[in-house]
C-alpha cells in the first residue's frame, strides 16, 4: 500500500462542474476524447509525472461513486493508490478548499489543475516546479494574442481599444508552496472574498504570483467546439 503520510506533493484535480455549455447530459469531464474519457486523459498526465505522489480528484458528489466505478479499472495499480476522490462543492473556489482539507499531513506543495484541461504536458508541470523553487507561486498562462475591445453592453458600441502588452491568459496548473494557499483562503474566508481561479485568491491574499510560459495547446475543454479542437490536436500529435 501506498504511504500517502511519506510524500510532499499533490494535485487537485477539481472536476465538479457540470458544463452547461457543452450541452451534454452529463457532466462534460466524463465525455469522451478520442475513446479515452477527459478527466482520465488529464489524470494520466499527472499520474505518470514522478514528481507528483498524490492526486485530490474532486468530482460531483453525485458522481463520485460513479467516477471510482469508471476510473479505477482503467489505472494501473500503482496509479490507482495515488487518488483520493472526494466531493466537490457548489464553486470552484469551494471544491479546491475541500481538496485542501483532504491533503496528507506531509504534503508541502500542490499544484491545482483543471480536470477539463486534457492536452497539459509534463513540460509545463517541470516548469511549474522550477517556478514554485523560484517564487513560491506560479501559474501557466500564455500572452493575449488578439486585439481586445471594450464595448458598451446595453449599446454595442467600442469604447476602446485594450493595450494588450502586459495582458496574460491564465492557464492551469497553478501550483505553490501549500501554506500560501492555505494563508489565502483563510484570508478570502475572513473578507469574503470569491476569486476566479487560486491567482485571484492569492492575488486578494497580497502573495506576489509569477508566471511560467504554458501552451496554445493546453486549452480548456468547455465548448462542443473545443472537444473538437482537442481531438485534432491529438491527432496531430500521433
Amino acid at each position: 500500500m501506498l504511504d500517502k503520510n511519506a510524500h510532499s506533493v499533490a494535485a487537485i484535480i477539481p472536476a465538479a462542474g457540470f458544463g452547461t455549455r457543452m450541452e451534454a447530459d452529463i457532466p462534460k469531464q466524463f465525455l469522451e476524447l478520442a475513446g479515452v474519457p477527459i478527466l482520465l486523459r488529464t489524470l494520466r498526465v499527472f499520474l505518470d509525472h514522478p514528481a507528483i505522489h498524490i492526486i485530490i480528484l474532486v468530482l460531483p458528489p453525485e458522481y463520485l461513486e460513479e467516477g471510482k466505478k469508471k476510473f479505477l479499472p482503467l489505472m494501473t495499480p500503482d496509479h490507482q493508490e495515488k487518488v483520493i476522490y472526494i466531493a466537490g462543492a457548489d464553486t470552484r473556489q469551494g471544491s479546491v478548499q475541500n481538496g485542501v482539507n483532504a491533503l496528507p499531513p506531509s504534503v508541502k506543495r500542490i499544484f491545482v489543475h483543471d480536470g477539463v484541461r486534457p492536452l497539459v504536458s509534463a513540460e509545463i508541470i517541470d516548469r511549474c516546479f522550477r517556478g514554485i523553487e523560484e517564487q513560491g507561486a506560479v501559474i501557466a498562462a500564455i500572452p493575449v494574442k488578439d486585439t481586445l475591445k471594450e464595448v458598451d453592453e446595453e449599446e454595442l458600441e467600442i469604447i476602446g481599444t485594450v493595450d494588450r502588452s502586459q495582458l496574460w491568459q491564465a492557464q492551469t496548473p497553478q501550483a505553490m508552496d501549500l501554506h500560501l494557499l492555505e494563508r489565502a483562503y483563510e484570508y478570502a474566508a475572513a473578507t469574503e472574498f470569491v476569486g476566479t481561479d487560486e491567482a485571484s485568491l492569492l492575488e486578494h491574499a497580497g502573495v506576489s504570483v509569477g508566471v511560467v510560459m504554458g501552451s496554445e495547446e493546453n486549452i480548456k475543454i468547455t465548448r462542443p467546439g473545443d472537444l473538437r479542437i482537442a481531438t485534432a490536436l491529438l491527432w496531430e500529435e500521433s
